[in-house]
């Protein structure tokens, strides 16, 4: 697989990374997941999939709700030439994320503390973005809100789901369809050395989101597009 060997050959700097979210966690909490076999498969090598399928190399990637930086920073360690910014609404994992980036030199990476549905209000960031990329953060129709803001006309939202990912599909073709967007294809994947499946899930960006669009987080949450 594609991103094994990406992994393999960034290794150092995925150890680096490790090393810095294990200590980080015993202060914040960032992550459930501490054994290193685990890190490895579940944060790194699942943040890469997207690599499979789509070359993001000179992208303009936004990981909103990026947590501990995932799928993010893993993709920019995989591939530099991507332009990345990491939104995120606690101040202190955005400081572990400049850590981060700092300790690996990582060029052209914002770091940034802001709630998604404010940051896509910024016109600095309003569908300025190529990819809008997002991990485990909320149901898909919930998540299509959040991140289809971000996306220019053209571009794209990925969804790095699990393995109820159609379910959430069927739930969110209105919300999809709303703010702009059109499930272009989904692709299951299966985490090297694992049997554990995932899938992600792509969306084009066809048209403008409405100005409407995002709402309040409280709104979104208690009723979503449906």
């Amino acid at each position: 697989m594609i991103i094994s060997e990406i992994y393999r050959q960034k290794k150092a700097e995925f150890e680096v990374y490790e090393r810095l979210l294990l200590d980080w966690n015993q202060k914040i909490n960032l992550t459930a997941i501490t054994e290193h076999k685990d890190i490895e498969t579940k944060h790194f090598l699942d943040s890469l999939t997207p690599l499979e399928y789509r070359d993001l190399k000179n992208k303009y990637v936004i990981d909103v709700g990026t947590g501990a930086g995932f799928p993010g920073l893993p993709l920019k360690i995989a591939v530099p030439e991507i332009r990345l910014c990491l939104m995120d609404s606690l101040n202190k994992r955005v400081n572990f994320l400049n850590e981060v980036t700092n300790a690996l030199g990582l060029k052209d990476v914002e770091c940034v503390h802001s709630r998604a549905e404010d940051g896509s209000r910024d016109k600095k960031y309003r569908e300025r973005f190529d990819i809008a990329l997002s991990r485990a953060v909320a149901a898909l129709n919930v998540l299509a809100e959040y991140d289809l803001p971000f996306v220019k006309v053209g571009g794209e939202m990925i969804a790095l789901k699990g393995p109820s990912a159609y379910d959430e599909i069927k739930a969110a073709e209105k919300a999809v369809k709303t703010l702009g967007g059109e499930i272009s294809e989904v692709k299951e994947t299966v985490l090297p050395g694992t049997d554990l499946k995932h899938n992600i899930v792509f969306i084009k960006k066809i048209k403008a989101t409405p100005a409407a669009y995002p709402r309040k987080a409280t709104k979104i949450s208690k009723s979503p597009i449906v």
